[in-house]
């Protein structure tokens, strides 16, 4: 398969920017690009082979062949079933205007028969056709109301009345058929609005040409959009790719930057916070300072020192006691444990005499008072 696409690649595909293009075209609905076709040129080789033997849709030409056919065929039926359909349509919109005229004006006998007889039929073969279980699978289901088709048909009006009926119908159904041309045609066109009735017949003569001419140039539009869609989804991938590649680049330069001036915006920002906390401790010595002015005045600070000579004096005391008491408490301790004994008992029974000292004190003066 290799050998042969690259003979054949070779021979008859010239060059292999010209390729790409080639395939690119054939192929609008993959998702592929020029690089795609590059990284793999036994693919792209294969995909110009391909598009010998089939169309942009991907259909072979054979398989295109039956696919128009059964379009064709679909076309005939949808038409034939329109043609009854716009018939049926019709009936039924004669009789709503009927209906609606019958109650606005008075209508003349004979279009009175007319409209009933045409009513009754066209309600009459509706309900036959409801009740025809001959295309149905289901042969045995039962019918409805205990109705079936030809007592349905003895409903119809009388033979006379279907004849007139019938004679009468062409001359309605093509009044009513061109009405609602006119009306369309004033719709496609607005501009025939207020034109003569002989030349909206002449240009509603035009109408299904001017239709056919429309949907073709709509078609083309199409294409053309189609086109120009796929043309911008790859546009749009190329751009993102790009976008994708330019982004990549300077995320490495932003990251090469920042390494090269971290050093420096790292110096810069410890200078800073230094210089904003020798700052902040400024300010808090300034505040210590003004606080201390406002607290300590002169007569305060008077006051305080006499206060200050007056507790270093007590102070000294003290320290002669305390020394005056650990000398004595080291004689004490040279006598050993049992002067510990002695001076435990002497500490109780000195707490006890203080204690029935201050009970004799107290009996005293609750006796006196």
């Amino acid at each position: 398969m290799a050998n042969v696409l690259g003979v054949t690649g070779a021979s008859s595909f010239g060059d292999e920017d010209s390729l790409h293009q080639q395939v690119l075209a054939s192929f609008p609905l993959c998702d592929m690009t020029e690089d795609d076709l590059r990284q793999n040129p036994q693919l792209c080789k294969l995909l110009a082979t391909l598009a010998q033997h089939v169309d942009k849709t991907g259909l072979t030409n054979p398989l295109k062949t039956e696919l128009k056919k059964a379009e064709q065929k679909l076309q005939s039926q949808k038409r034939r079933w329109l043609r009854s359909e716009t018939l049926h349509r019709s009936l039924q919109e004669i009789i709503q205007e009927y209906s609606v005229q019958k109650h606005h004006s008075t209508v003349p006998p004979d279009q009175k028969m007319f409209y009933e007889t045409m009513e009754r039929c066209l309600v009459v073969a509706m309900c036959a056709r409801q009740l025809d279980l001959s295309n149905t699978t289901k042969q045995d289901q039962p019918f409805v109301l205990g109705l079936t088709p030809p007592q349905v048909m003895e409903l119809m009006p009388s033979e006379k009345n279907v004849q007139k009926m019938k004679q009468i119908l062409p001359r309605e159904l093509e009044e009513h058929l061109k009405k609602k041309c006119l009306s369309f045609l004033s719709y496609y066109q607005p501009e025939c609005e207020n034109q003569s009735e002989s030349l909206k017949s002449c240009k509603l003569s035009h109408l299904s040409t001017q239709m056919e001419k429309d949907k073709k140039r709509v078609k083309i539009l199409m294409e053309s959009y189609h086109e120009k869609a796929v043309l911008l989804q790859r546009l749009t991938q190329l751009y993102l790719s790009e976008m994708t590649k330019c982004v990549q680049l300077l995320q490495s330069l932003i990251l090469e930057r920042c390494l090269t001036v971290q050093a420096d915006l790292d110096k810069k920002k410890l200078e800073y916070f230094e210089g904003k906390c020798e700052l902040v401790l400024q300010k808090i010595r300034d505040e210590v300072a003004g606080i201390q002015l406002d607290t300590y005045t002169a007569n305060t600070i008077s006051a305080h020192r006499k206060i200050r000579t007056k507790l270093e004096s007590e102070l000294q005391a003290c320290q002669v006691e305390k020394q005056s008491v650990e000398l004595k408490l080291s004689s004490f301790q040279i006598l050993g444990k049992e002067f510990e004994a002695l001076a435990e008992e002497y500490c109780k029974f000195r707490e006890e005499i203080d204690m029935k000292s201050w009970a004799l004190k107290e009996f005293t003066k609750d006796n006196i008072n």
